[in-house]
């Protein structure tokens, strides 16, 4: 191989020595499918001096957000057989039962899907199973899906060992070449309150589709107005670009773990010691919040690259562990070139050469990082408890509520809510003790439904 010329060519990304992004330490090592040697480096122009510079952008997060992967085996017959028997119990109640398999616990769902027999849920600490009905002319029999929350939390070294460990305790035996990834999707969240969304300025190649989302926030200060808080370029099954406002969606979506793992990076930075630190920092007003109030000052805005099935497997040869380690990185290189984020030039009329917005180089810049075992670094067990303690407060409010209707159907002034509240409660005891197996099995099923709300302290099994 010709020696590169140190001299002309990009710098190689930083990598992790466990899982290199790269695939080696020798610059110019890793190669694509077709054997050509990729090519590095992010920036296609250089930014606007209309908008403020990327040192006033504040990165609060980045890693990955969604991964989904096949394994070419089927479950045997003894572990067949024992889900089986408890979806039938599941189909016959019709809810999904907590299960327990070797020490492992789901929520097995009293249906199927897409072809898969088993559908199970391990939490917010787990992944999300389905599983087919063995056959033999049908080898690719399990399908693992995980979230947001793990990925955030844990990382993707912990996903990967999450798989093996859990395999293994089902019984099941596969190899390194019968793992196919099929879909990986990278994010960064950036506060950044001056930004304006403009889908005009998203710039890409004239193949590549784009689907604009327009809504109403009413968060913002002055009250309710519309604004943009979306733009996506592209198809999920292939490459998918979307730029949106993260800060809307966790208030819409109850994610309220994001504020945690977002006050946690501006406190302590990265929690990962094995990632270069190249978060860009501003200078953010303090710690953030859902107050609306506030939310001039909260604005955060979410740039993800998604890789579907067609884009890993076709187009960069991407499927094994292995194989992902060692391209996604240049893939995630090759997006922010494709589809760009720009600054308008009034006197350049051919889009491809307007300069990238600030929060494009910022955001590229982290992802041409080492992007294998990016985790926030927060502590989960926290983030549980807000998790519990918010249900039960809705829980509590809609008994609340409940039980106005009640006093108020038979005729309960206001000042006399707490009598009629007692009187509630008195005829909720009568009904438990008047039937106590049922009372049992109804809260026994509540704590099995709720049992990866309930536990806390425990890292993913």
């Amino acid at each position: 191989m010709t020696k590169p010329n140190l001299n002309t060519e990009h710098h190689s990304r930083p990598q992790n020595k466990s899982y290199p992004a790269g695939g080696s330490h020798q610059r110019g090592a890793s190669r694509r499918s077709n054997g050509a040697t990729p090519k590095r480096g992010v920036i296609v122009a250089p930014p606007s001096g209309n908008t403020e510079p990327p040192g006033d952008y504040t990165v609060l997060h980045r890693g990955f957000d969604t991964l989904a992967l096949s394994i070419q085996a089927n479950i045997g017959p003894k572990l067949f057989e024992y889900l089986d028997a408890q979806k039938a119990i599941a189909e016959d109640e019709q809810r999904e039962i907590l299960i327990t398999y070797e020490g492992l616990q789901f929520l097995l769902k009293p249906y199927g899907g897409k072809g898969y027999r088993f559908l199970l849920d391990g939490g917010r600490d787990g992944a999300s199973w389905a599983i087919k009905k063995p056959n033999a002319r049908d080898k690719w029999g399990i399908r693992i899906t995980f979230g947001s929350f793990f990925l955030a939390t844990y990382g993707l070294g912990a996903a990967k060992a999450h798989c093996e460990r859990v395999l293994d305790r089902l019984g099941v035996r596969f190899g390194p070449d019968d793992v196919s990834i099929s879909r990986a999707d990278f994010c960064v969240d950036v506060l950044v309150n001056s930004l304006i969304l403009k889908p005009d300025n998203l710039v890409m190649h004239s193949s590549t589709g784009r689907r604009d989302n327009i809504t109403y926030d009413d968060v913002v200060a002055h009250g309710k107005s519309g604004w943009q808080t979306s733009v996506t370029a592209g198809s999920i099954a292939n490459r998918q670009v979307i730029i949106y406002n993260k800060r809307s969606e966790v208030i819409a979506r109850g994610k309220t773990y994001w504020w945690d793992i977002w006050n946690h990076t501006l406190r302590n930075g990265l929690g990962n010691t094995n990632a270069a630190v190249t978060l860009h920092k501003g200078q953010p007003t303090g710690p953030l919040t859902p107050d609306a109030n506030k939310a001039k000052h909260n604005q955060v805005w979410r740039v993800e690259f998604r890789a579907g099935k067609d884009l890993l497997k076709d187009r960069w040869g991407i499927r094994t562990w292995e194989q992902f380690f060692d391209r996604y990185g240049d893939l995630c290189r090759s997006t922010g070139e494709l589809v760009r984020y720009t600054e308008p030039d009034p006197s350049d009329s051919n889009r491809s050469r307007w300069p990238n917005h600030p929060i494009w180089d910022v955001v590229c810049a982290e992802m041409n990082d080492d992007l294998i075992e990016m985790r926030s670094g927060a502590d989960p067990n926290p983030m549980k408890e807000v998790h519990r303690v918010e249900h039960i407060a809705s829980l509590l409010k809609q008994i609340t509520g409940t039980s106005i209707t009640i006093a108020a159907l038979e005729g309960w002034d206001h000042e006399e809510l707490p009598t009629a509240f007692n009187g509630i409660a008195e005829r909720m005891t009568a009904t438990a003790n008047d039937n106590p197996e049922r009372s049992a099995k109804q809260l026994q099923d509540a704590k099995d439904r709720y049992v990866f709300v309930r536990k806390t302290g425990e890292p993913p099994t």
